[in-house]
């Protein structure tokens, strides 16, 4: 499946990640630094001279709506969701301009969470935003995506959730899998995958400290115009690291992400259903592996 929908689809998942409920405004403030490293050419594989970094800010805010207890104690509750990327770009040594200066992805959405029985929950999201280079903004830059998790509650310590996403990335509605996994042992040893965010394993030193191994998929996706028609580039990223969580209040803390940009690449395809099952006769344009760093605070109000 081609890497621009996965892109579309990572900025649904992160906007709506969260499956417990917040009474009050929850949101995370996060930058991301990626050195210069150079461009991997799609012809021949060649690493270049060519080199490009790559800095982001992303904020993302959980806002309730409704917040209400069944006579059990579960939760159902209605939130708004805002979340808004906006990355730069600069590059060297390029004899003509390969890749966007500038990516904005901004969106704003619905989600609903409730109890399904004593074992089984569900929560459903819906957003719509603008992905654009911010060279011409047009109704072309504006993508809906949707999606509905089941998750079973087999213990307090242990979730397993899946279901279908629906996204418009392609301009006709596209459906891919969404994967929820989280487990804990006591709680200290814990454990979470959310496909295709990606995945952590940590231990709980202390009330204030953790410290996790985390592995991101991240991207995000930009409506461009050439030569008259409406294409989609996707931009996607793969990291690994050392994260360390500090406790900073009761409502705030502070993550900071260390490690590794395994791959870096682009993908650029028609707004057509075929382009999704076209077989590529050359690899994505990529960058070479470089360092990695996160500085994200997250917080929720009481």
């Amino acid at each position: 499946m081609k890497r621009s929908l996965l892109a579309a689809f990572c900025l649904l998942v992160s906007a709506g990640s969260r499956v417990d409920a917040q009474s009050g405004i929850s949101g995370e403030l996060k930058t991301e630094y990626i050195p210069h490293s150079s461009y991997i050419r799609p012809e021949d594989s060649v690493k270049t001279d060519s080199k490009s970094d790559f800095k982001r800010v992303d904020l993302s805010l959980s806002i309730p709506l409704s917040v209400k207890k069944n006579d059990a104690g579960k939760v159902k509750a209605w939130s708004l969701l805002l979340n808004s990327s906006y990355a730069k770009m600069s590059h060297r040594n390029y004899e003509t301009q390969v890749f966007p200066n500038q990516m904005l992805n901004a969106q704003v959405g619905l989600q609903h969470m409730r109890p399904l029985g004593e074992k089984w929950s569900m929560m459903m999201t819906a957003s719509v935003g603008v992905y654009t280079d911010m060279e011409n903004i047009d109704f072309n830059d504006v993508l809906g995506q949707g999606g509905i998790l089941f998750i079973k509650h087999f213990s307090p310590n242990l979730a397993l959730g899946g279901g279908p996403v629906l996204t418009t990335a392609f301009g006709v509605p596209m459906i891919m899998p969404w994967i929820y996994f989280d487990w804990k042992t006591g709680s200290k040893i814990k454990f979470n995958i959310n496909f295709p965010e990606g995945m952590e394993a940590g231990y709980q030193f202390s009330d204030k400290f953790a410290l996790k191994a985390a592995v991101g998929l991240n991207g995000m996706t930009v409506e461009r115009n050439k030569g008259g028609k409406s294409t989609l580039l996707g931009y996607q990223q793969i990291t690994a690291g050392l994260r360390p969580e500090l406790r900073l209040s009761e409502s705030l803390s502070l993550r900071i992400t260390g490690g590794t940009a395994l791959l870096r690449s682009f993908n650029e395809n028609d707004r057509k259903i075929k382009s999704i099952f076209k077989t590529k006769k050359m690899e994505d344009p990529r960058f070479a592996s470089t360092f990695y760093v996160a500085v994200a605070l997250r917080w929720n109000l009481p």
